[in-house]
């Protein structure tokens, strides 16, 4: 099974457990508002550019927020089955939704109070690490700082967006990696570098 059929059953379970109105690490979305957003994502081609495209924002956020009417146990089903064969996402779910499943099931777990770093199996590790490796070169916009990931325990690094002589590097699991350049904060990592560099850092644009 891919990560991504993973983590979206992984995700749809969590989802569930805590319910539809719990909070997330997506601003002030709850569960359930971005259970609506998988499914305009993958399920209503008219509001699909409306994601990326923010003259096309005000459509998709109307659909997205119809889809939150419906009825919970219906919009789980729905996200838990994944994109249907009709959708442009169908064909490209194992390399599309890695990334967009893992982000987003971690998005539920550390809203929660008392939540730990999951125990991933090393072949999800070494897929999250080239996951981190892509997403982070295009992440961290807006700094004059060259970042490094280290993968923790093995020492491999990896530099990305170099922009001088100031240097910070980010040490953790790639799970920990990719979350971080995703834009989240709730994360376990290691962080060496001199102040301002950190500072810097932190104020970027992170994600796509």
């Amino acid at each position: 099974m891919s990560l991504a059929r993973s983590e979206r059953h992984a995700l749809v379970r969590t989802m569930s457990e805590v319910g539809p109105d719990a909070p997330t690490l997506c601003g002030d979305w709850t569960v359930r508002d971005l259970a609506a957003h998988l499914l305009v994502r993958e399920r209503r081609v008219d509001a699909m550019p409306g994601i990326v495209v923010p003259a096309l924002a005000d459509h998709t956020e109307k659909v997205r927020r119809s889809a939150t009417d419906r009825q919970w146990a219906h919009v789980l089903a729905d996200v838990d089955s994944g994109p249907p064969k009709w959708s442009p996402m169908f064909l490209f779910d194992a390399v599309a939704n890695a990334a967009e499943m893992f982000v987003h099931h971690e998005d539920v777990r550390r809203a929660q109070p008392g939540w730990e770093p999951r125990t991933l199996s090393a072949d999800d590790q070494d897929q999250l690490w080239r996951i981190a490796r892509m997403i982070g070169r295009n992440s961290y916009g807006g700094c004059d700082v060259t970042v490094i990931f280290e993968r923790f325990g093995s020492g491999e690094r990896v530099a990305l967006r170099k922009r001088g002589p100031r240097t910070v590097v980010l040490r953790g699991e790639p799970s920990e990696l990719v979350l971080h350049a995703f834009g989240r904060d709730q994360v376990r990592l290691e962080i060496e570098g001199d102040e301002s560099a950190v500072s810097e850092l932190a104020g970027s644009k992170r994600g796509l």
